[in-house]
């Protein structure tokens, strides 16, 4: 299963932390994905979207 928002394709980055004698530790930065229904086309599927487009409104959640 892939780590991408399947409205506006948010996925995930590489970051570095950076110690006191500079050395980088690179790990990944994932979004926030959460599984929800959603009305899609008429339809009720579940897809899998970041929170800041269910806050944004982006996706009409099916009740």
């Amino acid at each position: 299963m892939s780590v991408e928002c399947e409205v506006c394709g948010k996925i995930s980055k590489k970051a570095s932390k950076l110690s006191f004698s500079h050395k980088h530790h690179i790990y990944k930065q994932a979004p926030n994905l959460q599984s929800v229904k959603a009305v899609i086309n008429g339809s009720v599927k579940r897809i899998r979207v970041c929170t800041s487009c269910i806050k944004a409104g982006k996706v009409q959640k099916a009740v």
